[in-house]
Order: structure tokens, then C-alpha cells, then sequence
């Protein structure tokens, strides 16, 4: 270095000497050797050199500042050691590029090259899990009193509905073992859950013998651990149908509380000239209480699935309904020729079971005789477990006790104290991220689980004073129950296959990083005609669960009674309806679960797929009979709510339409919805 840098001072000085000698020159030609004019400029006069002259410079040597840079690899300076051995190095390296088949650049510098060890494997982060907890509640009181007479009559005491719902849910526990499921989005969490299912549906077993009747208020008590055959599978109260119901075709008629059609666009006139009718027209029930949860959730779409763990599959779905209507009609009202003849409550519980297999198209290449198949991978990795986890509970407590004392008034009248409806409805949808393969390095929970309790009091009584006209047209039953579950499971219908050893050795390249992909899963027939695999990786467990329970409790306990007119002395032609019924309890649940989109699931592991189905319904002959109110607190009532005389010259009559109450809050049960959600 100390050689070079001597070299370049003299190149340096030798450049400047023959500038120097090339500014002369040209000086010289341009003057031609003439000397100064007289007429030219006076030149000052240099100053003398003397020896006084000195400088406080420090003079240097000349740095040209080269940076060296060796061509292929540096040379790190320790212990003295001999060219000779560096030249040696140097053969040793360029075999070794010449083993590794690395190209070399047509252009560019050497230090392009460089040398490393085989290239790892590039992983993508994969989807993160989606859980989802929805909880609905509707608490809805609407317990009625109306009196349309000048006359007192006593409110009932309707706190034995609530007593009488509450021991209803009791009994109904036996038919919904699996209600007292606690909300959880962990591993251990789901597998406790997969351990108490398949525990109950292996003890279920021995006892599965059909439909049976435990009791006399039993209409159906059905367990089966085998639900699911070829194609949809429907059970209705415990026995197995072609058809499903349709729920239109059963739906009672709302009477006053239907909902009105939407005016046609005519604009025609309508006129109406017959004269006011004398008629009676009493809806005290007609309420809709209705649960809706559907759940379609594809997770990770992939058409070819690995387990390296256990595969637990399990299917459950518990219905249960009670309800008492034991009604009574007064004698004067039941034996006139223009009552309508009493309709019964008709409960259903509907269970539908179906597996699958998804059908898409083929990417198979038409020509066989060249086949293509893949030659490269994307590998999406996601370390830890994978949850899908959509829990949704719904609960509906509707209270409807009405109590009323009617009368006719010699012109139309309507009296409207039911007609509610209260509506929980939930939908999810879940669309997962598209794979070619799915490597699961741990167990698979899949759980699908479905509970619908209904629970219906509709015990009412008709009276009639005396001197009613027996002319009346009474409905008290018409009632509707209607439980209906559906689980379709799509991409396992088809065989579990032995994991083959290529998936083995893909998985172990995952966890190394190699790049190269196993060759046998290059020529694995489900991915014929792809040019190119995308696969997720999974390191810990994947648990796909989806619970849904709903709850529907209705008390519609009426008390109506007909007073004879007091307006006219002669009113035999008064047209009388009380309709105390046409309630619908409903609860519709759906979960459709694709597993997956292809026809392969490999397993490594052990396969536990159970299912069962348990319905039941019963119904109570309850002959509570109602109590008055207490008087003192009715007082205390109307001291509170108006201190005047309510017989007084002041009092007017109103118009009341205590219906069409839409319960949507959120709010907190009591009672016996306290007992059901705990």
C-alpha cells in the first residue's frame, strides 16, 4: 500500500509538471517570442526571496484516498501466513461455486457471487380464528285488564302462570340434556364439552330403544344415536318421515292482530253503504313468539384435508315442548249452535339430518396421456390451535294474562288485548380463505349442537253472566308449537383415508423450511392439473364448534266474561267472537358446516364421529283455577293512580288497544327465565 501511494504522488507531480509545460508553450506560439510593447502594461516588480521567509503549514504526504475492494471474498488480516496459501484458498473456492452449478453473470462484478447454504422454505402468516358469542333476550309483560261494564269486578291474581312455566322447564330438562352448556372459546374448553356429549351418547346406547312412553301426559319421548342416513334424514315427534313439514300450512289465523295487507295502487273509490252492524270481536291471544338462528360457516376452504391427530365429530340435537290448554267454557256459551268448533294445540318437533359431499369442478386436464401436476408450493403456517366458534343463545319470555269482563253495545266493536310479537333472529355467515391443502398437526374438534325448548300455558276461561244470549263463537285452542332443527354437514360424507407418507414428509419440510416439495405430493391424483399448491400449515389443534340454543316460554292465561247489554233491552242479534288462542311458539335453528370442499380427509389419528337425537313433549292437565286479586292492593292502586271517584260525573269512556306490543330490547329475565338462563 505505502508503494502505491509513492506511485500516485509522482503521477500526481509528473501531470502537473506537464501542464505546466503545455501553458508555456501555448504562451510562447501566442507571443511569438515577442517581448513586451513599450505602450504595454508596467508588470509590478516581483518581491525579492529573502531568508526571512518561513511558512507554519505542516507539510503531508499526498492521500489520494483509493478505497481497495477485493473481487470475490475479503481477506481477513490475522496471523502472517503465505500468498501461497491464499492463492490455494482461492482454487478451493471457485470448485466449490463450480459444485454448487451457480451461473455466473455475463456482466458485472465478481462480488455478485455469493456463496450461501441451500435456500429455506418462505412462510406466509395464515387466518387468524373468528369467534362469535351472540345472546338475545326478549322479556315482554303484558297482562291486560279491561272491563267494559259499569259494574267492579275483581283483577285476577295471575302469579300462578309464572309458577306453573317454571315447573314446566323442570320438566322439560330431561329431554334437553345438553341446555347447560357454558359458553367457552378455548381447546379445553371444546374438549370438555366433546368428552360430556360423547360420554351421554355412549350411555345413550343401551337405552335407545325408540319411541316410549314414560308417562300418561307423554305424547313422545324418541332417543336415537344413529340420526343421519342417505340423503336428508326427518324426524317428526320421534318418528321418521319423507317430507318435511311446511310451516305455512300450520300457522294459525291472527285474527284481529294480522297484520294488514299493503293497499293496492287502484284508485277507484270505495264506498260502503250498509249500516253498522251490533258486534263483538275479542282477541286476547293470538301472540307470536319466534326464535330464528342460522349458521353457515365454511371455516377453511380445501379440497384435501391431512389430520395428523384424532378427528372427533359430533352432531346433537335435544327438543322439547310442554304446554297445558285445558280450557273452560261456560254451559250457555259451549252449548250455542253458532260456537265454532275447538281447535287443539299442535306441537311439532322437527329434526333434520344431511351429509354431503360438495360438488365443483374438476381441474383435472383433459388429456390424459400428459398429465400435468404440480412443481411448487405457497405454505401459510399458523402456530398454536385454530378456533370457529359461533355460540348463540336466544331467549323469549312473553306474559299475556288478560283479564276482561265484554259486553255488546249495539254497534261494532273490537277488542284487541293480544297480538303481540317478540322476535330474536341471528344469521351468520362465514367464508373462510381457499387452500389446496390443509396440514392439521394436532386433533380436529368438530361439534355441531342444537337445543329448542317451548313452553306454552294457555289454560283460559269463558264465562258468561246471566241473560247472555247464547249466540257466540268462542275459540280458545288453535295454538301452534313448532321446533325445528336442521344440521348439514357438507364434505364428510365421503370416507377417512390412511395418511400416506408423503403428507408425513410434507409436513416435516414445513417444519424445516425445505423448499422442495415431496415428490409424492406432486403426484398426488386430487391435485392433477394444478400448476402450482396452496397450502396451510397448522401446528396445534383446530376445533370448528357451533352451539345454538333457544329458548320460547309463553303464558297466555285469559279470563273473559260476557255481560248481558245494559244498552238495549233487545239485542238477540248481536254477533259475539272471543278468540283466547292462535299463539305460535316457534323455534327455527339451521347449521350448515362445510368440512370440506373436496372428497379426501386423511387421518392419522383415530375417528370418533357420534350423533344423537332426542325429542320429547309433554302435556299438562292443569286445573289451577284463578284467584282475585288482592283488594287492598287494587285500592292502594287507585288511590296511587287517581284520587277521584272513578264512578264520578268526570269519568268517560276510551278506547283501548292494549296490542301489537313489539318486544326488541335486550333486558333481563326474571323468574322463571331466571332458572332457564343460569
Amino acid at each position: 500500500m505505502h508503494i502505491e501511494k509513492i506511485s500516485e504522488i509522482i503521477a500526481h507531480f509528473i501531470g502537473l509538471f506537464e501542464m505546466t509545460t503545455d501553458e508555456m508553450r501555448a504562451r510562447t506560439n501566442y507571443t511569438e517570442g515577442a517581448g513586451p510593447g513599450a505602450d504595454g502594461p508596467v508588470l509590478p516588480d516581483q518581491d525579492a526571496y529573502t531568508a526571512a521567509f518561513s511558512s507554519d503549514l505542516q507539510l503531508k504526504d499526498y492521500d489520494p484516498g483509493v478505497i481497495y475492494k477485493s473481487g470475490s471474498y475479503d481477506i481477513e488480516y490475522g496471523p502472517a501466513r503465505h500468498l501461497g496459501r491464499v492463492f490455494e484458498e482461492s482454487l478451493e473456492k471457485l470448485a466449490a461455486i463450480a459444485a454448487k452449478d451457480i451461473p455466473l453473470p455475463h456482466f458485472g462484478d465478481p462480488t455478485d457471487i455469493v456463496l450461501t447454504d441451500e435456500p429455506e422454505l418462505t412462510v406466509f402468516a395464515g387466518p387468524g380464528s373468528a369467534i362469535s358469542h351472540v345472546l338475545q333476550v326478549n322479556v315482554l309483560y303484558d297482562d291486560d285488564y279491561l272491563d267494559m261494564t259499569d259494574s267492579f269486578h275483581a283483577p285476577r291474581d295471575t302469579t300462578f302462570v309464572i309458577e306453573r312455566l317454571a315447573e314446566f322447564s323442570t320438566q322439560a330438562e330431561i329431554f334437553t340434556p345438553f341446555s347447560s352448556l357454558h359458553r367457552t372459546d378455548t381447546y379445553d374448553g371444546a374438549l370438555k364439552i366433546a368428552e360430556d356429549i360423547e360420554s351421554y351418547i355412549q350411555n345413550a346406547h343401551t337405552e335407545d330403544s325408540g319411541t316410549t312412553s314414560l308417562g300418561t301426559d307423554e305424547t313422545h319421548h324418541f332417543v336415537t344415536t344413529d340420526p343421519a342416513g342417505d340423503g336428508p334424514t326427518v324426524y317428526v315427534n320421534g318418528e321418521r318421515q319423507a317430507d318435511i313439514p311446511v310451516l305455512d300450512d300450520f300457522l294459525p289465523d291472527r285474527g284481529l292482530a294480522k297484520l294488514r295487507e299493503e293497499p293496492d295502487d287502484s284508485n277507484s273509490s270505495v264506498e260502503q253503504t250498509d249500516p253498522s252492524g251490533n258486534s263483538l270481536d275479542v282477541t286476547a291471544g293470538a301472540n307470536f313468539v319466534v326464535n330464528i338462528a342460522s349458521v353457515i360457516n365454511t371455516g377453511v376452504i380445501t379440497s384435501v384435508t391431512a389430520v395428523m391427530g384424532n378427528y372427533h365429530q359430533i352432531d346433537a340435537v335435544s327438543q322439547a315442548f310442554v304446554y297445558s290448554d285445558n280450557d273452560e267454557i261456560a254451559s250457555t256459551l259451549r252449548s250455542s249452535g253458532h260456537s265454532a268448533e275447538e281447535a287443539g294445540t299442535i306441537a311439532k318437533n322437527i329434526a333434520v339430518f344431511e351429509n354431503s359431499t360438495f360438488a365443483a369442478s374438476s381441474h383435472a386436464d383433459t388429456d390424459a396421456a400428459e398429465p400435468t401436476f404440480p412443481n411448487s408450493w405457497r405454505v401459510n403456517v399458523i402456530d398454536g390451535d385454530v378456533s370457529f366458534v359461533q355460540w348463540i343463545e336466544q331467549y323469549h319470555f312473553v306474559s299475556d294474562n288478560d283479564t276482561m269482563t265484554v259486553t255488546t253495545s249495539g254497534s261494532e266493536a273490537t277488542v284487541l288485548t293480544g297480538g303481540n310479537t317478540s322476535i330474536n333472529f341471528s344469521s351468520f355467515f362465514g367464508m373462510g380463505m381457499q387452500y389446496d391443502l390443509v396440514i392439521i398437526g394436532g386433533n380436529v374438534l368438530d361439534i355441531n349442537s342444537i337445543t329448542q325448548i317451548s313452553l306454552l300455558y294457555d289454560n283460559d276461561w269463558v264465562r258468561a253472566e246471566d241473560g247472555v244470549d247464547p249466540g257466540a263463537d268462542i275459540q280458545t285452542g288453535n295454538n301452534l308449537i313448532w321446533n325445528f332443527a336442521s344440521i348439514h354437514n357438507v364434505g364428510t360424507g365421503s370416507p377417512f383415508e390412511a395418511m400416506p407418507d408423503y403428507m408425513v414428509e410434507a409436513q416435516k419440510a414445513i417444519e424445516d423450511r425445505d423448499p422442495n416439495m415431496p415428490e409424492g405430493l406432486s403426484f398426488d391424483v386430487n391435485f392433477q392439473g394444478y400448476a402450482g399448491l396452496n397450502v396451510l400449515y397448522i401446528t396445534g389443534n383446530l376445533y370448528d364448534m357451533t352451539i345454538i340454543k333457544q329458548v320460547s316460554i309463553l303464558g297466555d292465561s285469559d279470563d273473559v266474561t260476557q255481560a248481558a247489554s245494559t244498552i238495549l233491552d233487545n239485542n238477540p242479534d248481536a254477533t259475539v267472537t272471543i278468540d283466547t288462542g292462535s299463539n305460535a311458539v316457534i323455534n327455527i335453528a339451521e347449521i350448515v358446516d362445510y368440512d370440506s370442499f373436496g372428497q379426501t380427509t386423511y387421518l392419522a389419528g383415530q375417528l370418533y364421529s357420534d350423533a344423537i337425537l332426542i325429542q320429547g313433549g309433554l302435556v299438562e292437565h292443569d286445573t289451577t283455577q284463578p284467584q282475585p286479586a288482592d283488594d287492598r292492593l287494587a285500592n292502594e292502586v287507585i288511590a296511587f293512580l287517581d284520587n277521584d271517584d272513578p264512578a264520578g260525573s268526570d269519568s268517560a269512556d276510551g278506547v283501548i288497544n292494549a296490542g301489537h306490543d313489539f318486544s326488541w330490547s335486550s333486558a333481563h329475565p326474571a323468574d322463571v327465565m331466571q332458572a332457564m338462563v343460569a
